[in-house]
């Protein structure tokens, strides 16, 4: 791997990852397409962490409130939205790990996408803000999360169009929605990680490449947080919908 192809993989991580338009479905299409390879079980590690330091920038000071009165509702809001991602991934890994290897399913699942968002923009609008945030609408925002994992499928814009058709108002559907990525963005690390040993040697040459790739995913992650919320802020979620229908019927006519 050299430095600019780490450096374009660390882009494309971070960007897609918190942009909603699925990470994963970018890196099917990359490697389907173009031939671009994930660049290893190690680097994908790496750069999964760097966007997770890229939540904890942005939502630092939510996480110090939390660090500091751990047994409060919130964390409990966190841990019962985390439950059913957790209950869906293990049940249905090979399943969703099956459907990496078909873009035929990434092209109607981007559609799938873009259909979300435009439907949590408009009847968003026509629902009441709840008063208060319930344990039954972390629950359904945490099975958005979970089927999130199926490639086109954006983890960032189904958990906050979740939240929007609940009641959360926008702020805090974001927020909730960053935050409740930490655990499962560290779950799949820890996951992953364990295999780093037993499936590649890390050669010395890659140190460069791959602290390239993590400052990059790092960047544009926490610029795509910011992009996401200021267009979130603005009533304009479904900009990405007409990204996701392009891109998702570009790969459908090509594949």
């Amino acid at each position: 791997m050299t430095i600019l192809e780490a450096a374009a993989l660390g882009l494309l991580q971070g960007l897609t990852e918190f942009l909603p338009i699925s990470s994963s479905g970018h890196l099917v299409i990359a490697q389907h397409f173009l031939g671009i390879d994930d660049g290893g079980l190690f680097f994908e590690v790496l750069v999964h962490c760097a966007t997770l330091a890229a939540v904890l920038a942005v939502y630092w000071h939510d996480i110090v409130e939390l660090i500091k009165k751990p047994f409060q509702k919130y964390t409990y809001l966190l841990i019962a939205g985390t439950i059913p991602t957790g209950i869906i991934g293990l049940a249905f890994k090979d399943s969703f790990e099956a459907m990496f290897t078909s873009i035929n399913i990434v092209g109607y699942t981007l559609l799938i996408t873009g259909f979300i968002l435009l439907l949590a923009e408009f009847i968003s609008r026509t629902i009441l803000n709840s008063t208060k945030f319930t344990y039954w609408q972390s629950v359904l925002i945490g099975l958005g999360q979970g089927l999130a994992i199926t490639p086109g499928i954006s983890r960032s814009g189904t958990t906050i169009a979740v939240g929007l058709l609940v009641g959360l108002e926008r702020e805090e559907a974001a927020r909730f929605s960053f935050l409740l990525s930490i655990p499962a963005i560290f779950g799949a690390s820890v996951v992953e990680a364990k295999d780093i040993v037993f499936a590649e040697h890390i050669s010395s040459s890659l140190a460069l490449p791959y602290a390239v790739g993590a400052l990059a995913a790092l960047i544009s992650g926490y610029a795509a947080i910011k992009l996401l919320l200021g267009v979130l802020n603005r009533g304009k979620l479904y900009y990405f919908s007409i990204y996701c229908w392009l891109l998702g019927a570009a790969v459908i006519f090509l594949a």
